[in-house]
């Protein structure tokens, strides 16, 4: 006789299914954000995404731990890495937008300093040994006088002399036969603690009532301006000569010692 043969689901039941491997997409979500936004904290004027990335991934990292927890998901490392990357993102972008606006700020102060100009007080002749320039204080506006210096915020000074009549040589270029040269010692002082490029500065000059323009004289012993760099407590000398008409009586100066600073203008007597 044959014996009854035996279903094995028939004896044991049926098998439970196999479980399903726990995935955490919010972890690898909050990973992948958080490792962009940590970069673009790194490069200047991304702040802001930083930002914006570094705080979805905190949320969704914290959410995807919250998972773990509830035994919904096992990939616990990668959702913590996520989380923290996020909030590394979060703390660059607030160091990210410290320092763009910081230096925004910087740009737009020198920018209007250099719009501006820096303004010159006036330090009358004989007194820059004594420590006095508040004297010329309430006459910024006027014109300064032979020996005059225009004292600017960032301790340089100008200071331009009394006129001298000039010969200019065969060769010179700037003078017309039958007018009258002069000649004017221009010095430049810096007090300061900053180099200063003495190429930007240019003079200009005007004569007589009407103010016709005084053209520059160019020779072999005037006219060859400034140039190079001025060091900390050094100074520089030029001298200068201008063509001005025969019956000229005043010949006006005008000083400007480059594109950040206001012009200084003398008022010089022939």
């Amino acid at each position: 006789m044959q014996q009854p043969q035996y279903d094995p689901q028939q004896q044991y039941g049926p098998q439970a299914p196999a479980p399903r491997p726990a995935r955490n997409g919010l972890g690898t979500a909050a990973l992948v954000l958080g490792i962009i936004g940590t970069v673009s904290g790194f490069i200047p004027f991304l702040f802001w995404l930083a930002g914006i990335l570094g705080l979805i991934a905190l949320i969704l990292g914290l959410s995807g731990r919250g998972r773990v927890k509830r035994g919904e998901a096992a990939n616990k490392g990668v959702t913590t890495i996520g989380a923290v990357l996020g909030l590394v993102a979060l703390i660059l972008s607030v160091v990210g937008a410290v320092l763009t606006f910081k230096a925004v700020d910087e740009a737009v102060d020198e920018i209007n300093k250099a719009t501006k100009g820096s303004t010159a007080t006036k330090e009358p002749a004989g007194t820059k040994d004594k420590g006095g320039d508040s004297s010329g204080k309430d006459d910024k506006n006027k014109g300064l006088a032979a020996g005059d210096s225009a004292a600017y915020d960032d301790k340089l000074k100008v200071t331009v002399s009394a006129p001298k009549a000039y010969t200019p040589d065969e060769y010179a270029a700037g003078h017309t036969k039958g007018n009258k040269a002069y000649q004017v010692t221009v010095v430049v002082q810096n007090d300061g603690k900053e180099k200063f490029d003495a190429t930007l500065l240019s003079a200009d000059a005007r004569a007589g009532e009407d103010g016709v323009p005084a053209e520059q004289i160019f020779d072999g012993k005037v006219g060859s301006g400034f140039t190079g760099t001025i060091l900390p407590g050094k100074k520089s000398t030029v001298q200068l000569a201008f063509d001005a008409p025969a019956d000229a009586r005043t010949l006006t100066v005008e000083v400007s010692p480059g594109f950040a600073y206001d012009a200084s203008v003398w008022e010089l007597k022939l």
